[in-house]
């Protein structure tokens, strides 16, 4: 009989395996192509393959090593996330890509329990002056830097 020795790894190598199951049920109505002239669903096909094969490696584990138990959801975590991101999609427009960022990060910072404020405010400087530099200046993106 089997013993579940990792439930970590079973449940995550479940989940690749869904997802991949889901890409290649999704993808089935694409043409498929040949290795010649690949159609649409030539990538994704293959890709999905590889998704299912990486969990079945992956639960396989759950069943050959030790690791910990699968730990209960918390919710602060992933609604400061969440959060996070329709904030800056929301303020984006009003407020521009500086302070979007800004608050971007301000705000995923909130899943901690206790952020460190500086700590947050130097990585959002510098995630904002990354930002600007990469997309508005190399790769001329047509973003506002402080809104409208």
């Amino acid at each position: 009989m089997l013993r579940i020795k990792s439930p970590q790894d079973l449940g995550a190598g479940i989940v690749f395996i869904l997802i991949g199951l889901a890409g290649l049920y999704l993808g089935q109505d694409l043409r498929f192509g040949s290795a010649a002239r690949m159609g649409p669903g030539f990538f994704p096909y293959y890709v999905s393959w590889g998704i299912v094969l990486i969990g079945l490696v992956v639960a396989g584990r759950g069943f050959a090593f030790r690791g910990p138990a699968i730990e209960p959801m918390k919710l602060r975590p992933i609604l400061a996330v969440i959060g996070s991101m329709l904030v800056f999609g929301f303020a984006m427009d009003a407020l521009g890509l500086v302070f979007s960022a800004v608050a971007l990060t301000v705000v995923a910072a909130l899943a901690q329990k206790k952020p460190n404020w500086r700590e947050t405010l130097l990585l959002a400087a510098g995630m904002t002056a990354f930002c600007a530099v990469v997309f508005v200046w190399a790769l001329k993106q047509p973003l506002s830097l402080f809104g409208n």
